[in-house]
């Protein structure tokens, strides 16, 4: 694995990653502006989720040695795994930004039905990596697909890690 590139990848995501609840934190904490401030915050979590994919995809493509004719069929389907795992990360982001709202405040059923959400959003995105992973086979030699899988869990991994820093603990 390239070092250099995964050290700015991890970089990215920890910047990107500390804004995320910050920011939703923040909009909860002044609803006199709470309109245009979310709109602000639902747009720079955008940005930054493009942003978290091109530099995934880039960490892919600088350690994934492709052919040419591997590159070709690889790149659209892996477009389309991430636009299906952008969709569960869609309900993390809303997930997020409704913990940052009332961590603080939680009873004891929001917290049984936000850790069942948690865990149905982990469950989901494993269930989509098994669901690609014999379209991946069949474009990729079985050392380059388990290559692939691993790059891609790593940077998963990093940003889930990030992400879960920067959420604070539920409080007994």
């Amino acid at each position: 694995m390239k070092k250099p590139l995964l050290a700015a990848f991890v970089f990215s995501g920890v910047v990107m990653a500390a804004h995320i609840p910050a920011m939703a934190q923040d909009a909860a904490q002044q609803p006199a502006q709470s309109q245009n401030t979310q709109a602000t915050v639902d747009q720079n979590i955008e940005l930054m989720r493009k942003d978290i994919r091109s530099q995934k995809k880039q960490l892919i493509a600088a350690n994934v040695p492709l052919t040419d004719a591997e590159a070709q069929v690889f790149w659209p389907v892996y477009d389309q795994y991430t636009a299906d795992l952008t969709k569960i990360h869609d309900g993390r982001v809303a997930l997020i930004k409704e913990y940052a709202q009332g961590y603080d405040t939680m009873t004891d059923a929001q917290a049984d039905n936000w850790i069942s959400r948690v865990l149905k959003m982990d469950a989901d995105a494993a269930a989509l990596r098994m669901k690609y992973q014999p379209s991946f086979r069949k474009i990729l030699p079985a050392k380059k697909a388990a290559l692939y899988e691993q790059v891609e869990r790593q940077a998963q991994m990093m940003i889930d890690t990030q992400l879960a820093i920067q959420v604070p603990l539920v409080q007994p």
